[in-house]
């Protein structure tokens, strides 16, 4: 018998890193990505959580920066038929990202209310670089954006990481105006938890009494802790978030030993 969850809790489930080509077959660290994210989705669809009220997909969707790429992202998740939210991440493309994946189901930046959450998406991508950052513009928006969510829980999300993991050459390509982000998050208690992709591992800690959490690759996982660039045996992998209407998040990453 399936266990109906509270209709308080907003479930989402948060894929990242997923790498596609403009070809399905395309291979990248030994693994065919479209394979793999076609193993992670059947994976979920089987899980107590699915359906869940929303997907989140916290960048680096199409490697190549191909047209055909995202457009074999939406037709995979559009059957779904659940809100598909998405930011860029250092290997997208954000102008195809808005004209293909912001109409219908799916929603590119931007901010969405579930009941007592808000998710606030932002991009951290910078043209031409791996590192992330944010820049006055967006900081102030991000302000903005906080400030008209007073009352409400709030988790953002985005693709590089704004705290160090431990690993010295992912740490060169982190979020460069770290500093900046958390002075505005400090200030905006109602912001439970930060979630972010682009490290290709899963990492959840405490910061101030917030969550912050990284969800690992569809594909491939880098090894943590390493001071040079290796892969990690893990399998691909996702993470589900349960928002809880008293701003608690339980969470858990999931791994798919079978997938590619």
């Amino acid at each position: 018998m399936t266990q109906r969850r509270p209709d308080s809790v907003v479930t989402v489930l948060q894929i990242s890193d997923t790498h596609l080509h403009a070809t399905a077959d395309s291979r990248m660290r030994g693994v065919t990505t479209y394979e793999t994210l076609l193993a992670v989705l059947n994976h979920v669809r089987r899980d107590r959580r699915w359906p869940a009220d929303i997907v989140l997909a916290t960048g680096d969707i199409v490697q190549d920066e191909s047209r055909a790429g995202y457009e074999r992202f939406r037709a995979t998740l559009e059957p779904l038929g659940v809100p598909v939210l998405t930011i860029p991440g250092n290997h997208d493309d954000p102008k195809l990202m808005g004209e293909l994946l912001n109409s219908g189901s799916f929603q590119f930046g931007g901010e969405l209310r579930h009941g007592p959450w808000s998710i606030v998406l932002l991009s951290t991508f910078l043209a031409g670089e791996d590192a992330g950052g944010l820049g006055p513009a967006r900081l102030q928006g991000l302000r903005k954006a906080l400030s008209a969510h007073v009352g409400q829980h709030v988790l953002v999300a985005m693709h590089h990481h704004p705290l160090p993991m431990g690993s010295i050459w992912l740490d060169g390509v982190a979020l460069r105006d770290a500093k900046d982000f958390w002075q505005i998050i400090d200030a905006h208690p109602e912001v439970r938890g930060v979630v972010c992709g682009h490290v290709h591992q899963a990492h959840d800690q405490e910061r101030n009494g917030l969550r912050f959490m990284s969800t690992p690759s569809t594909c491939a996982q880098f090894l943590p802790h390493s001071d040079f660039f290796a892969l990690d045996e893990r399998p691909p992998g996702l993470r589900w978030l349960e928002l809880h209407a008293d701003g608690h998040i339980e969470t858990e990453v999931a791994w798919v030993p079978k997938a590619g």
